[in-house]
């Protein structure tokens, strides 16, 4: 999807190349010294070209995400423009993760903390630390993870950044759930349920099922890890919704691990039996 050409905007283009001539035409006539052409004003829609990055990346198409965020980069530190710098950064440090790339998300990394130094706004490095523990859950280093969520939480909390606050709840429990802390767990979806619904009033936010499947899976529920698993593919796909790398790879080990557990004939019940269930009856029975 190359859509990015589609948001450059060339300002007066024709009017500038009139006038060039014009005046080119009259210096000649003149006599004078050469006229110096003035460089042409291109302007970008930034802010929908990283959804754009964003969306692409959703749906696996690394390349082209890569591409318009680096537009985008390039674009924000040419005009100074500290919030495009700081969102293609991040988009950029979503792409490392999915080939775990950890030195380029070292790069990320310096350049959202010096951001972060030049802007004075701390939202760059609850950003930075956001991405280095969404990588290292990523990788398998649950203790570095957690040190970066906390470092998350603390920053977002403080600036009042409510939905990386919430994200946060959501993403280090997993993080405890592969430590065994499955009371620590619990309590992080739970209070990141409490967050959406307090943020946005009886929603059914689909994206947290994955974190309550991964729990019920590694407390060897596996029926119920299973018809979590269902319904959260289910809505994903009504939803149209992809989910990042980090969170579907406890998604996918717990549907990998149902399977090896439980006979087909019982998958094949709980699945139909799952057609109606939502996310606030799996909610009011496992949490």
């Amino acid at each position: 999807m190359k859509k990015s050409i589609l948001y450059l905007s060339i300002f007066a283009v024709a009017g500038l190349a009139a006038c060039s001539a014009e005046e080119t035409n009259t210096a000649a006539e003149q006599g004078s010294a050469p006229i110096v052409e003035k460089d042409t004003v291109v302007v970008i829609n930034g802010n929908e070209m990283l959804k754009d990055a964003y969306q692409l990346f959703k749906e696996g198409d690394d390349a082209a995400s890569i591409e318009i965020a680096n537009q985008v980069l390039a674009y924000g530190y040419q005009t100074n423009n500290d919030t495009l710098i700081g969102g293609a950064l991040a988009s950029l440090c979503r792409n490392s993760q999915r080939s775990q790339d950890t030195v380029r998300l070292a790069e990320l990394s310096e350049d959202l903390s010096t951001l972060a130094t030049t802007s004075g706004n701390q939202k760059w490095m609850m950003i930075r630390a956001h991405m280095n523990a969404e990588m290292w859950r990523l990788i398998g280093d649950m203790d570095r993870a957690e040190a970066y969520y906390n470092e998350s939480m603390d920053i977002s909390f403080a600036i009042n950044s409510m939905g990386m606050y919430t994200i946060d709840h959501f993403n280090k429990s997993f993080v405890s759930t592969a430590k065994g802390d499955f009371v620590e767990a619990r309590r992080l979806i739970k209070k990141y349920y409490a967050l959406r619904e307090e943020s946005n009033p009886g929603s059914e936010d689909a994206y947290g099922l994955i974190a309550l499947a991964y729990l019920l899976e590694q407390e060897r529920n596996y029926k119920g890890a299973h018809e979590v698993a269902v319904v959260t593919r289910r809505l994903f796909e009504e939803q149209n919704l992809f989910p990042e790398p980090p969170d579907e790879k406890p998604l996918i080990m717990a549907e990998n691990k149902v399977k090896d557990e439980l006979s087909k004939e019982v998958l094949e019940t709980i699945s139909i039996s799952a057609d109606k269930e939502s996310v606030k009856t799996l909610i009011a029975r496992y949490l």
